[in-house]
């Protein structure tokens, strides 16, 4: 079974939400309706799972009386081909059978979170799955107690040639298994492992002292994230000061449990990477997708040779915005003021298919076939859960949760998400179930490359120099907050390992340093530091998920490169493009990346997209000083 399709959704919404523009939200002022009061073509039909209740529950009693107890008589028998051919069969109906029952109930609870019988169906289902998981634990230590030879002579097994790919990935963690006891002592260390997680999580949403600052009116205000958020986009700089030095004071009281808990959190990885035989724990992290350190370290070198972009955009808004200081505060306001650019869903749509055209009729025709065949749940309802996401099981098809409020981004969010989505169809119709799922080093570079499609599309055919400045700002922030402020992280995370490493122990004032030392090499000499910056690294959730930042970037350079590769019509770009989205799982996702033309190892991908960065950079102050002289040529014609 495989685990992370379970998952996916947890993780996909983490992706994108980082990848998402994150300009100034755009309300809108179209008429938007609620999911109650929509027709069903912009709702779920779950029926497409199971026609009634009483189906889900069928398949659960069938898991638990038929599957689990044949899985678990395989236990002690996995040691030729014919036996695993026969194991992985069986694995793979009862794991077809168990997604359908997983995600069932929990779409269901999705549009509703007070639906009782939903919360009943989830809670069969994870009882299930959880005695699935439970009843084949022994496969992967009983397959790998095998000797090499006979692994290596399996893998080749005409029987096992579909799983080749599965059992090769399967090999190449041999050698840093442990034995039997050992690999008991690590499990029972799991749950202990969470421990710097959970204290970030307890001291930053529930201990933590939200600042407090008052606005014009003397009305006190809590600086939550959506409340400072919106403070942080206002035009009253002495507001935005003052909210932001609030808060980094809130972040100054806790510095030295958070100091404590990361260093915790850096303990915990190298454990685990020296107990499994790694050099490091960024060694031990990339293992997972036999990703090489090189890649990671190409990533940071060519993001820091290219860092003058960055610091000129700095400079510019600087300039622009007329102030002697820039500061952090300052980064949010708008340079388009009273600007709005809005869609209807079905505006969005069709914007969507326009922009995605290099990508072909085929890819269009699923994407259509997407929307008409109620693939989406479009509308917000109270009780509906937030955000968006992709999710679906196999050999059915993707659904789609959204909560379209006519937004630019919520378009954008749209087309991000049909890109998952029609990963999934194109890899579902290609590959047998053990190699459909996708990698998440590759599973963000389809929707990115909707997204980058879709911004190239509406820069292009912008109808006005506002309509144009607008755009052109949020995809210089879309690159800047996806690869130049992922990169910074992931610089931060791997410097703080080594430090400890090396022998070196992570006080408050370490960290401080650190981050302050990397911000300043990133933002350059335009930007100016509060003393509370240097706090900033304590508040970021990904330092706890072990070097995981870095696919951000990654993942929008490979896409900007096959975005590339399609608008400047390379011969076979597009072919190219939709294998890779057929490929699935089948092979390491540095592999599939170079069969569709990107080679991730070096650094010509990364070099692009920066390129691409400089290039915006230099349309948007070309743009800005374009109006700036046609406004100081209105101002001499009033004053004559």
């Amino acid at each position: 079974m495989k685990k992370n399709k379970i998952i996916k959704k947890l993780l996909v919404l983490s992706l994108a939400a980082s990848m998402l523009f994150s300009q100034t939200a755009v309300f809108a002022e179209k008429p938007l309706p609620k999911r109650a009061e929509v027709g069903e073509a912009y709702k779920w039909q779950l029926e497409d799972i199971y026609k009634t209740n009483e189906d889900f529950k069928s398949d659960v009693k069938k898991l638990r009386e038929e599957y689990i107890p044949k899985l678990k008589a395989f236990k002690g028998k996995l040691n030729s081909a014919t036996q695993l051919a026969n194991y992985f069969k069986l694995d793979e109906e009862a794991s077809y059978i168990i997604e359908k029952v997983y995600m069932y109930p929990n779409l269901m609870s999705d549009l509703d979170q007070s639906n009782a019988t939903a919360t009943e169906l989830v809670g069969m289902a994870t009882g299930v799955y959880n005695e699935y998981l439970a009843a084949t634990s022994f496969t992967t230590p009983e397959i790998l107690n095998l000797d090499s030879k006979k692994l290596e002579n399996l893998k080749k097994d005409k029987k096992l040639a579909v799983y080749s790919h599965h059992l090769d990935a399967l090999i190449k963690k041999k050698e840093h298994i442990l034995s039997e006891k050992e690999e008991t002592l690590l499990a029972l260390a799991g749950e202990l492992s969470e421990t710097p997680n959970d204290i970030f999580d307890k001291v930053t949403l529930a201990d933590f002292q939200k600042a407090k600052v008052k606005d014009k009116e003397g009305k006190e205000i809590v600086l939550t994230n959506s409340a400072y958020r919106k403070i942080l986009e206002s035009d009253d700089r002495d507001f935005r000061k003052r909210a932001a030095l609030a808060r980094g004071e809130s972040y100054k009281k806790v510095n030295n449990t958070l100091a404590a808990t990361y260093a915790g959190e850096i303990k915990k990885n190298i454990f685990f990477a020296k107990a499994r035989g790694y050099n490091s724990a960024l060694e031990s992290s990339l293992a997972a997708e036999n990703i090489s350190k090189e890649i990671y370290e190409n990533l940071v070198n060519a993001v820091n040779k290219n860092l003058a972009p960055l610091h000129k955009y700095y400079a510019v808004k600087k300039d622009v915005l007329g102030y002697d200081e820039l500061h952090g505060y300052d980064n949010s306001v708008s340079l388009v003021k009273d600007y709005k650019l809005e869609y209807t869903y079905d505006e969005a749509v069709a914007m969507i298919l326009e922009a995605l055209k290099p990508l072909g009729e085929e890819y269009l025709n699923q994407f259509k076939e997407g929307i008409e065949s109620r693939w989406l749940d479009v509308y917000e309802d109270d009780k509906k859960y937030t955000g968006g996401y992709n999710w679906g099981p196999y050999g059915v098809h993707p659904y789609i949760l959204l909560n379209y409020d006519n937004s630019l981004d919520s378009a954008l969010t749209l087309a991000h998400e049909m890109g998952h989505a029609l990963n999934s169809v194109y890899s579902d119709k290609k590959q047998a179930y053990i190699n459909a799922d996708y990698s998440i080093f590759t599973a963000e570079v389809a929707s990115t490359a909707n997204e980058l499609l879709v911004m190239d599309y509406l820069i292009k055919n912008a109808k006005s120099d506002d309509e144009k400045l607008y755009l052109l700002n949020k995809q210089i922030e879309n690159i800047r907050g996806t690869v130049y402020t992922q990169v910074m992280f992931s610089e931060f995370e791997q410097k703080s390992h080594e430090l400890v490493e090396a022998g070196k122990a992570l006080s408050p004032e370490v960290l401080n340093n650190l981050w302050m030392d990397i911000m300043k090499k990133y933002y350059g000499e335009s930007y100016t530091f509060d003393e509370t910056s240097k706090y900033g690294w304590s508040r970021i959730p990904h330092f706890y998920m072990n070097f995981y930042v870095y696919k951000y970037a990654t993942s929008i350079s490979a896409a900007n490169e096959l975005v590339k590769n399609i608008v400047d019509e390379k011969e076979g770009a597009t072919d190219k493009y939709l294998e890779f989205l057929a490929a699935g799982g089948s092979d390491y996702p540095v592999e599939i990346l170079k069969k569709a033309g990107v080679d991730m190892s070096k650094t010509e991908a990364v070099d692009n997209i920066l390129v691409y960065f400089n290039d915006l950079v230099n349309q948007w102050e070309e743009l800005l000083k374009k109006q700036n002289q046609e406004k100081s040529v209105q101002k001499d014609v009033k004053s004559a």
